[in-house]
């Protein structure tokens, strides 16, 4: 496993590589993600143990039936596992950076809020004091 996501990392896109470098060392929001990470029996491009949240590059390969019904039914595998999956295009990332970046940190507060606990009520008035 190590050996075939050393090789995914080393064979980097450029749109991977460029949306590593805005994800890289908790650079978005303070969050850490991994590259080309075994989640079941697939990698995932990108992913957020953290708040279980996987980020899908995907190029022109990915556009024939055979490849949008393997990209499901490997989403719903994710998914099964408790992960949401955010798909972008390679072309997306390279054009528009920005946009990508904020739909992550969109998602990225969504599943962290979801995440934390509520305070119970003794707690709540005990910080309010």
């Amino acid at each position: 496993m190590r050996v075939r996501a050393r090789a995914l990392r080393q064979s980097a896109t450029d749109a991977e590589a460029l949306l590593w470098s805005k994800l890289r060392d908790r650079r978005l929001m303070g969050f850490k993600f991994r590259r080309q990470r075994p989640v079941g029996a697939y990698f995932a491009d990108f992913a957020c143990m953290e708040v279980r949240l996987v980020i899908e590059l995907d190029g022109g390969q990915h556009a024939s039936p055979e490849a949008v019904a393997h990209d499901r039914r490997r989403s719903a595998m994710l998914q099964a596992a408790g992960f949401l999956v955010l798909r972008f295009w390679n072309h997306e990332v390279l054009q528009d950076t920005e946009a990508v970046l904020q739909r992550i940190s969109t998602v990225l507060q969504m599943r962290a809020a979801a995440l934390t606990p509520t305070l119970s009520r003794s707690r709540e008035r005990a910080q309010a004091t």
